[in-house]
């Protein structure tokens, strides 16, 4: 049984909806939506959940000559399987339906993006959207045949554990995952808080596997975090997942950076995965004033333009964007707009490559089909699926350095800063220092960070004295 819908693709019609029926509230979803592992989070290729939920619509589809499926032979394909295949005890009717559908939706192409989602995997992903899921906590999808990590949650045993954006997973608890659907690989995966499970993963980068063990947890997460860098009036602000509240959480937090003197901020997008549209709209809405967020493109052609919501935050606050290849759905929508519109500039490496809407169509026992609907496109038209949003300025982590959170800040030295090896962090600190330098404004300039010009920061720059820089960003911003 299909759920009845009326999907209206104008994101411009569901806000006039929202405000006059709160009670109302529609999930559209975006290719990346993202499961949790932790519930294991399966990105799919895609963020997350977007602020309008499409339903499937009930009436009997329309088909065309040649479309229409053939019952018959699927039938007499279950018979034979029943009939003839030497273990019985795989001749489960539930796993065998699932793996059915499952088989349909990827016949239509869209590999990493529309997919069939198990009740367990249904459950998983709403959770995420809340905000609390129980599992490993790293987002995953298919990629040339193997599931791999997009990426690990903050603070989830995933992370602990050093699993990195690229990870392939060839074993769970000592089964081989080679060709198994993703869901049934992610149902291996997920289980209670306080159960363990053994990975074998693959690093692609020096092509070595080794064997891993997490302990399940349930986690809450903190999606919003920010810290002052030591010594200078520059704040670090951390989103990790675009969940229910996270836009409100972060206008808060810029509201007290500015009450403490903060007076640039880097808005750290890495190894997000995405989450709601609405919360993208709205965390993209407290640093611009006017404009468009994103394009969506129905599959007629046909262009929507949602559109900036007004009272933002921070819309003149200097700033930088930091992204990588785990920054991915609402992390794009967010970073693309702001580097379309020339508000920040984006350091870091190319993103995940998220780029159509996905819906979901429940089913009737809970389970769901995610269909890529519509497509979406930054406010200058640039297509992002399959190619992910390329930063302003390239620059990638040293091998076995992680990034800097706010949390791990909090009790930093400058010369602790510096010497992190977080070079897109350091990176940002100098842009911002350099625009200001450049400007001779002392407080926030009025028109943002534009794209730099100049090439990537060498390893001199980055050796810079902080304490230097400290004094520099003191007198420049605070004059």
């Amino acid at each position: 049984m299909v759920q009845k819908t009326v999907e209206d693709s104008s994101f411009r019609k569901s806000r006039k909806r929202e405000m006059g029926n709160m009670n109302k509230t529609r999930l559209q979803r975006l290719i990346r939506f993202t499961l949790i592992a932790l519930a294991l989070v399966l990105g799919m290729s895609a963020g997350v959940v977007l602020d309008r939920q499409a339903l499937a619509a009930q009436a009997q589809p329309s088909t065309t000559a040649g479309t229409e499926p053939d019952f018959q032979l699927i039938t007499e394909a279950w018979n034979k399987i029943q009939q003839n295949y030497v273990d019985h005890t795989a001749e489960q009717a539930k796993p065998l339906t699932y793996g059915a559908i499952s088989g349909m939706v990827s016949a239509l192409g869209d590999t990493g993006h529309s997919t069939f989602l198990s009740p367990q995997m249904v459950k998983s992903e709403h959770d995420f959207t809340q905000g609390q899921f129980e599992g490993i906590g790293a987002e995953v999808q298919t990629k040339d045949g193997q599931v791999v990590i997009v990426a690990p949650l903050d603070g989830s045993p995933a992370q602990k554990a050093g699993l990195h954006a690229g990870d392939a997973i060839l074993k769970v608890n000592g089964d081989d995952m080679t060709g198994l659907p993703l869901e049934q690989v992610i149902g291996r995966i997920l289980g209670p808080a306080g159960t363990s499970v053994t990975l074998t993963i693959l690093d692609p980068k020096n092509g070595q596997t080794q064997d891993i063990t997490l302990v399940r947890a349930r986690i809450t997460m903190n999606n919003v975090t920010w810290q002052r860098l030591p010594g200078t009036t520059i704040a670090h602000v951390r989103v990790s997942a675009f969940s229910q509240g996270v836009s409100q959480e972060l206008k808060q937090a810029l509201t007290e950076m500015q009450q403490q003197g903060v007076t640039g901020v880097i808005l750290d997008l890495r190894n997000n995965p995405g989450g709601l549209l609405g919360e993208a709209v709205d965390t993209t809405s407290q640093f611009l004033s006017s404009g468009d967020v994103l394009l969506e493109k129905d599959a007629q052609g046909q262009i929507t333009h949602v559109t900036v919501r007004s009272g933002g935050a921070a819309t003149q606050m200097p700033m930088a964007v930091l992204v990588n290849n785990g920054s991915a759905s609402a992390a794009e929508i967010v970073a693309g707009a702001l580097q379309d519109t020339k508000r920040a500039t984006l350091i870091g490496e190319t993103t995940f490559g998220t780029g159509t809407v996905l819906n979901e169509f429940s089913l009737s026992d809970g389970s769901a089909l995610m269909l890529a609907t519509e497509e979406w496109l930054t406010p200058s038209g640039r297509v992002i699926w399959h190619k992910g949003i390329t930063p302003d300025q390239t620059i990638s982590l040293p091998s076995g350095t992680t990034a800097l959170t706010p949390e791990a800040e909090r009790d930093m030295t400058s010369a602790q800063l510096q010497s992190s090896g977080d070079q897109q962090l350091l990176q940002a600190l100098h842009l911002l220092y350099q625009s200001a330098s450049n400007s001779g404004l002392g407080a926030a300039s009025t028109r943002g960070i534009g794209p730099s010009t100049d090439a990537v920061m060498s390893p001199s720059i980055l050796a810079l004295d902080l304490e230097q820089l400290t004094v520099l960003l003191r007198h420049t911003l605070l004059v």
